[in-house]
């Protein structure tokens, strides 16, 4: 039996295809991210442009014109109907050393908010200098750890509220 899978354009329209639908499809690479498809005798030029594989979200470009794509599976609309979100939430709330280092730098300070990706500190471990990102927006709660501090595997160096 096909997998089916609903597509979301724009959050105005919805398609459903089938594996079947989609391995029919006439369709070429012609580079990276770049086809060339013939549908119904009509070629269209498309480009995936923006690619969020976790969400299942795309932006697309067919013949200069940008589309955002959702792609949902059985299961997504299952987890959807549960009143889950997949992908959604993290729950990092602490940051602990994954090897023993040195500290040589701290970002952020106890009470600073901080986005995703923000840098949090740099640990020295094997000559090499490691940037730890913060995981998920929050707030720094308490920093266990100064600039110039040895650190062993698996110590709380940062944690969030």
């Amino acid at each position: 039996m096909d997998s089916t899978y609903n597509l979301s354009v724009n959050n105005l329209n919805s398609f459903e295809l089938t594996e079947s639908d989609l391995k029919n499809l006439d369709a070429v690479a012609v580079e990276n991210s770049k086809f060339h498809i013939l549908k119904e005798s009509k070629p269209y030029k498309a480009e995936i442009i923006a690619a969020d594989f976790i969400a299942k979200k795309y932006t697309i470009q067919v013949n200069n014109n940008r589309y955002e794509v959702a792609i949902s599976d059985a299961l997504d609309q299952l987890i959807k109907n549960m009143g889950i979100e997949r992908g959604r939430t993290k729950v990092i709330n602490a940051i602990k050393a994954p090897m023993p280092g040195l500290i040589l730098e701290i970002s952020v300070e106890v009470g600073q908010a901080v986005k995703e990706n923000d840098p949090l500190l740099i640990l020295e471990a094997m000559k090499m200098e490691n940037s730890f990102l913060s995981p998920r927006d929050g707030v720094i709660k308490s920093i266990t750890v100064q600039k110039g501090n040895a650190v062993d595997k698996g110590q709380l160096l940062i944690e969030f509220e």
